[in-house]
């Protein structure tokens, strides 16, 4: 999720740019906003306000690589961007403004990429991710003193419509690098996503613990970024999990025994070492986009405690979920999975994501699948 393309930029030497009247204000504006606008075909045009400046190109991560604009600077001091369409799913994006990373200042802010960022929503012409006019779940804050890492840790609830009746599953929940625990909330449209399918009876309505992906104490934190720090960081994440979380959120929070754990990309190897190493705690785990660290050709899961899963008695259902048009290296974790996963016998279910990169249209849709199919 740390990647990505500067987009080609072809600067038009013109006072004023016509934009199409086909164009609708994208889902991701500000109130009042008009601008982004995408139309019928994706493509998608940008209005910017940058008087002084010499140069804005437009640029962004997985779905919005080697994609040609169009721009220009009208005399009132707006830059006006138009692309070739886009790919469809959310994609997180900003402008080059003479060298300095900078925001669209008519869009909504998401966290990704360490820090927030713009984001524009290509439709795809699904709605399982729309707020509709059915019961609705609420999603709370919530937190817990460390011990293992020394301090707070900030965590989202999702409560389901029918909370409060009765007892409920648990699905333990991770975001990628690079993004928080908004994401699932924000990007994700998780809420929506849960209400829907509990008033289609699609699925059995579940808490959702949205956990912070970083587990490190304060002298963990110095250590450079890297593999091996991000092994260090999710094996805190299970203690934390098992140690601290899930007996707060037992007592805390009406639930039942039941417990599942997923997550995206790096969140995927979180869920994966998690639910591998106490395969008797969750009945199921949801790999989105895998992702394997620290591994090696002879031993691809040296710090994937795999072979717990499939030597226990209990086998939790396993399901992997990543988009077909996601860089090769993901499918490399994808198939070094699968494949160890045949070897031994293991059933588990593979998804693929229809025209979408590594961007939460994927991940909505890996959900979508996935809790239909737990708890049940």
């Amino acid at each position: 999720m740390q990647s990505f393309k500067i987009i080609s930029s072809i600067l038009v030497l013109s006072s004023s740019i016509l934009f199409s009247q086909n164009y609708k204000t994208s889902s991701t504006a500000k109130a009042g906003k008009e601008f982004p606008k995408i139309d019928n075909d994706r493509k998608a045009q940008f209005r910017v306000y940058f008087p002084v400046a010499n140069s804005v190109i437009l640029e962004g991560g997985d779905g919005m690589q080697n994609l040609k604009t169009t721009t220009n600077k009208d005399k009132d001091g707006f830059w006006n961007v138009s692309t070739l369409p886009l790919e469809i799913g959310f994609h997180y994006y900003w402008f080059n403004v003479d060298g300095k990373r900078t925001n669209d200042p008519s869009t909504k802010l998401y966290f990704g990429y360490g820090q927030p960022t713009s984001g524009i929503e290509v439709p795809s012409g699904e709605d399982f991710f729309f707020e509709k006019n059915v019961k609705h779940g609420k999603i709370v804050d919530d937190s817990l003193n460390s011990e293992i890492t020394k301090g707070k840790r900030n965590f989202k609830v999702y409560l389901p419509p029918g909370y409060g009746l009765k007892k409920f599953p648990v699905l333990y929940l991770y975001h990628g690098t690079g993004e928080d625990i908004t994401g699932w909330e924000k990007q994700g449209y998780i809420r929506n996503i849960l209400d829907n399918l509990f008033a289609e009876k699609k699925a059995e309505e579940m808490i959702v613990v949205l956990d912070y992906g970083v587990a490190l104490d304060p002298e963990q934190e110095k250590l450079a970024d890297d593999h091996p720090r991000t092994v260090l960081s999710t094996k805190n994440l299970d203690r934390i999990v098992i140690q601290e979380l899930i007996p707060y959120i037992d007592k805390k929070y009406k639930t039942d025994n039941r417990k599942a754990i997923a997550g995206l990309s790096r969140g995927s190897y979180q869920a994966m070492f998690i639910g591998a190493d106490h395969p008797e705690l969750f009945s199921a785990i949801g790999s989105f986009s895998p992702v394997i660290y620290e591994g090696t050709e002879s031993q691809p899961f040296k710090e994937l405690p795999i072979d717990k899963l499939f030597k226990s008695k209990q086998k939790p259902f396993f399901f992997m979920g990543i988009g077909e048009k996601e860089d090769q290296r993901f499918f490399e974790y994808n198939n070094i999975l699968g494949n160890s996963l045949n070897q031994n016998k293991y059933t588990f279910i593979q998804y693929r994501s229809s025209g979408t990169y590594h961007e939460w249209l994927t991940w909505r849709r890996c959900l979508y699948e996935f809790t239909q199919k737990i708890f049940k």
